[in-house]
């Protein structure tokens, strides 16, 4: 009998460690401008490539190319840019307000920005969002309150969810953010399932399911996409690939598919790789795939290639498991230094007008902090009553519940 080699197990294990040389020769990038870009109404199987590229538009000297751009006004980059740098500033200050102790946890999107806030411009008012706790750009593109955005973080007596949710985790139907779950993944089976009795209702509206990329190993991610693919449900499927979960690295998510994109074409899914700190190619392609929903075609699955610049939480510690240098070695940049670069380049914008903006939106995050820190606490402990537990939960409360509270002493 010949000798069988034993078993061994394969676990994925990252190029680079702390006090390591930061590495991504593993990311390929195309040349800007050079990824095609399909008709909306393409069959997933035309287009296998573009789940292995990623769409680009800004090249190295600033200027937007090929065939996704050209869809967004001077104002409306504009706009955009203030957007990123007043997400920016918001987590810089409630990042330090943390670290002073006057809320428990925080959550930064430091490099992130662009994803969130070029996506939501290519939404119309109605279509839902199922967010995760890296999609604040979501709101402040909507021109969602930050000073309601502070007064949840800070849990004070203007809470607008009363202290029922955790710092960060906002909800507003209003803007299209639906509250988010600490448990991601249920975040896709809920959109998809939103979408389809959007469907079911005749209606116009779309949904977009985010997730993260270690959050894709979970069941829900995998039964959203069954779901989505076989009533193709309305819905943009988001994977927000930057690079690391709370302290494991992508390739324990990813397993052997190649690109976190990849997982959509054994469901028949159209799905494409994004620059995720391109502000224009992501809003093309975002734009793009909003369109395939709108004209009943189905769902498209998004993977935007970022990184995460700032800790997981702040009750995380990057330094334990990656190098110190390593996102100074991102080779896509910083999302507002390259929307700058584009926009100075279109002689629209300057360093005097930049230097300018960071003030003014720096003054705007520090008056809307100073009004949601003059509100006192929501409650001892920053804990809501029973009263505000069940006037939230029920429109009236039930008799018998009343009943027993009147027994309590309520």
């Amino acid at each position: 009998m010949t000798d069988v080699p034993h078993l061994s197990l394969h676990v994925p294990e990252p190029a680079v460690r702390p006090g390591g040389q930061p590495d991504f020769s593993n990311v390929k990038i195309p040349k800007a401008g050079s990824v095609p870009r399909p008709p909306v109404d393409v069959a997933s199987e035309e287009i296998r490539d573009l789940a292995y590229s990623i769409i680009r538009v800004l090249n190295r000297d600033g200027e937007a190319v090929g065939p996704w751009a050209g869809l967004l006004s001077d104002e409306e980059l504009l706009t955009g840019l203030r957007n990123m740098m007043k997400l920016r500033a918001f987590d810089a200050r409630m990042l330090m307000a943390q670290r002073q102790g006057k809320t428990s946890f925080y959550m930064q999107h430091l490099g992130e920005e662009a994803v969130s806030c070029a996506f939501r411009k290519a939404l119309v008012k109605g279509d839902m969002n199922f967010p995760t706790y890296r999609q604040a750009g979501l709101l402040i593109a909507d021109d969602y309150p930050m000073v309601e955005m502070m007064n949840q973080i800070y849990s004070n007596e203007a809470d607008p969810l009363r202290g029922r949710q955790l710092p960060i985790m906002y909800s507003s139907k209003e803007h299209g953010f639906f509250t988010i779950s600490g448990n991601l993944a249920t975040q896709y089976v809920q959109a998809v399932g939103w979408a389809m009795a959007s469907a079911i209702k005749n209606d116009t509206k779309i949904a977009a399911a985010w997730i993260g990329d270690g959050s894709t190993a979970e069941s829900d991610f995998h039964s959203a996409l069954v779901f989505a693919s076989t009533y193709k449900a309305p819905v943009i499927l988001n994977i927000v690939n930057n690079q690391w979960a709370i302290s494991t690295f992508q390739g324990i998510a990813r397993g052997g598919s190649g690109t976190f994109a990849a997982r959509g074409l054994g469901f028949g899914i159209p799905a494409l790789r994004v620059d995720g700190n391109d502000y224009l190619a992501v809003y093309a392609v975002a734009k793009w795939a909003a369109e395939r929903a709108r004209r009943n075609l189905g769902p498209t699955l998004i993977e935007y290639v970022t990184y995460r610049v700032g800790a997981h939480s702040t009750s995380d510690d990057p330094s334990a498991y990656r190098p110190k240098t390593e996102s100074e070695a991102w080779p896509l940049g910083d999302p507002v230094l390259r929307l700058k670069k584009h926009l100075i380049v279109r002689g629209v914008w300057s360093e005097e007008r930049h230097a300018q903006a960071e003030a003014e939106i720096l003054d705007e995050v520090i008056q809307a902090q100073k009004e949601a820190e003059s509100h006192g606490t929501l409650h001892a402990g920053g804990r809501p009553s029973v009263r505000d537990i069940f006037e939230g939960v029920y429109a009236e409360m039930p008799a018998h519940i009343r009943r027993q509270r009147q027994k309590a002493g309520y």
